[in-house]
């Protein structure tokens, strides 16, 4: 006899084939046997009408502080999500020497927008090394999987001191030490290296990463300490500002260790094929026996505005920063009042040094749109801020203004500004659909005043497999990105099918009733800090090892989630 028995349901297994109606039997929390009239179970679901998918593996996400205090990994796992792996983007926890420890928190508070005072009050810094911060994951349980990386920010502090932080060029002396605790933290357990080589990335005192100038022999000789473990994988976010040069960069950091790399694709405004160029290249690579992939979103990278939200379109107004500290209602109120409208409006304008990601685009009305509930992650330009002010004969900062003070200023603005140079997700799914592309860029845990992204997996099965008007993609391809493909590419390679001797990770899902909710602004980070967090319906039951931590999109309170580490190849 199974422990469960999931019945009749339309499997997506994972490797791609078409959806069987088969039963899956699980014992042990491992898949047993997947077919057609299997014996009874200790427990039986019935699936007939349901799809029945491997849970989703999120390659890219930022829990590192939430992981140290929570039990739950929400929202990811509301979106049927069962593992997560973080550490991306070259910003964490470890390695850490005491003195270094507020300028990581300045470091993951600025380029992540997770509240520093929540971080501050939740992490212990019960460690040093990277193997400590690892032994301390590993000693609570979670309703999912985590798998951390190193990241390079904290090697290159530990390491350099003021001269990493300044960004100054590594020596042969700095890059070997470097290297050596790289190779040690993939030993100990670490899934990968990542780094960030992108001016969008600062710190919450305005300052660049300390990663963004590094040269190309610093990145390799790392790479190579990786390499020597015989396992691990290396992760890179860039603005390609010289594409060959960074292209060449990252294939020989992979092609020297001998581990695949990850880098994170989108398409800009100003160079709009540059997607496609990176995508193809390393399509390329990986043919000659260099693993090279990207990881790309399942809709725009945007940002959502709003009273509540870490930015909204008069946050450097004068006017507006006279009562910005005042509790919401107050605000509104005062908000209301036309000689405030007057002033806010009148004073308003954009940062234009940058010192806080995204305040430069406070002015694009005309990338602006109302975010309603449901959601709409593409709405059609006609309907943008700039456009519907335009029909109303006012200015596109009057409409914005009195759209942010509806619903009692709990409600967003949506700016899409990646992957959206065409006004419409097109090239979403072309990326999608790339043979080099894996799922990625959530950012689960981070950007939590700016963006809830961590429900990309809903996404890619309601919007691309079912409900865009053109350009679906097949369900079957979908689920194999968002299962195999993602934990294929950081060698996790126990998870992700349902196929027997693979791990129970399972969704049940009511296809037809998947639906996103408008995220909501939550309060219940430590010291009160604020997050995003958004809902989704149609999820039926989410096992993790064969136990249920999710039935009709609540919680079970089972904790059955543990520290994935490292292993050999």
């Amino acid at each position: 006899m199974f422990d469960l028995v999931v019945r009749n349901g339309s499997v997506i297994d994972g490797t791609g084939g078409a959806a069987r109606t088969v039963d899956v039997g699980i014992t042990n929390g491992v898949v047993v046997e997947v077919g057609p009239g299997l014996a009874k179970g200790k427990r039986e679901i019935d699936a007939d009408g349901l799809l029945v998918t491997p849970g989703f593996v999120d390659v890219h996400t930022h829990y590192d502080g939430q992981a140290t205090w929570d039990n739950a990994m929400a929202p990811s796992s509301w979106h049927g999500v069962t593992t997560v792996v973080m550490g991306n983007c070259g910003v964490g926890f470890a390695r850490v020497a005491p003195h270094n420890r507020e300028r990581l928190v300045q470091l993951m508070e600025g380029v992540e927008d997770i509240p520093g005072a929540a971080l501050d009050e939740g992490l212990t810094w019960e460690w040093e090394s990277f193997g400590e911060y690892l032994d301390h994951l590993d000693g609570r349980h979670r309703d999912i999987d985590v798998g951390a990386q190193l990241p390079h920010g904290a090697l290159r502090l530990h390491v350099m001191g003021e001269r990493g932080a300044n960004a100054e060029p590594a020596t042969a002396e700095d890059i070997a030490d470097m290297a050596a605790i790289a190779r040690q933290g993939i030993l100990d357990g670490a899934l990968g290296f990542t780094t960030s080589r992108t001016l969008n990335h600062r710190t919450s005192l305005g300052e660049h990463t300390p990663t963004l100038k590094a040269e190309r022999d610093e990145l390799v000789g790392i790479a190579e300490g990786v390499g020597s473990t015989g396992r691990g994988v290396l992760q890179v976010v860039s603005d390609f500002i010289d594409l060959d040069h960074e292209l060449e960069t990252f294939r020989l950091m992979a092609e020297r260790s001998g581990r695949p790399i990850s880098v994170s694709v989108a398409q800009g405004k100003n160079r709009p094929d540059d997607w496609k160029t990176l995508l193809d290249a390393f399509a390329a690579s990986t043919a000659s026996g260099v693993t090279m992939r990207g990881q790309v979103g399942a809709r725009a990278v945007g940002i959502l505005l709003g009273l509540q939200a870490t930015l909204n379109p008069f946050m450097t107004s004068p006017a507006y920063v006279e009562i910005a500290d005042l509790d919401l209602a107050e605000r509104v109120a005062r908000m209301r009042d036309p000689e405030t409208r007057r002033r806010i409006i009148e004073s308003a304008s954009s940062d234009r040094s940058g010192s806080v990601t995204g305040t430069r685009l406070l002015e694009q009305f005309a990338l602006m749109f109302p975010f309603g509930d449901p959601p709409d992650y593409e709405p059609d330009p006609s309907t943008s801020i700039a456009a519907e002010a335009a029909r109303r004969s006012i200015e596109p900062a009057e409409l914005a203004y009195d759209l942010i003070i509806e619903n009692n200023g709990e409600g967003f603005l949506y700016l899409p500004f990646l992957n959206w140079a065409a006004g419409n997700l097109d090239v979403v799914g072309e990326q999608l659909a790339h043979p080099a592309s894996i799922p990625g860029l959530s950012d689960g845990g981070a950007h939590v005043g700016t963006i809830c992204d961590a429900s990309f997996p809903t996404t890619l099965l309601q919007w691309w497999g079912r409900d865009r008007p053109t350009g679906r993609l097949p369900l079957e391809l979908l689920v194999a990105k968002q299962t195999r493909g993602t934990a294929e590419a950081l060698g996790m390679l126990d998870r992700g099918l349902l196929v027997p001797g693979m791990r129970a990770d399972l969704n049940v899902i009511d296809h037809d009733a998947l639906a996103l909710s408008a995220p909501k602004m939550a309060f219940d980070l430590p010291a009160g800090g604020k997050r995003l967090l958004q809902r989704a319906e149609g999820y039926r039951h989410t096992f993790v090892a064969g136990t249920e931590i999710m039935a009709d999109g609540e919680s079970t309170g089972a904790t059955p989630g543990r520290l994935v580490r490292s292993s050999p190849a």
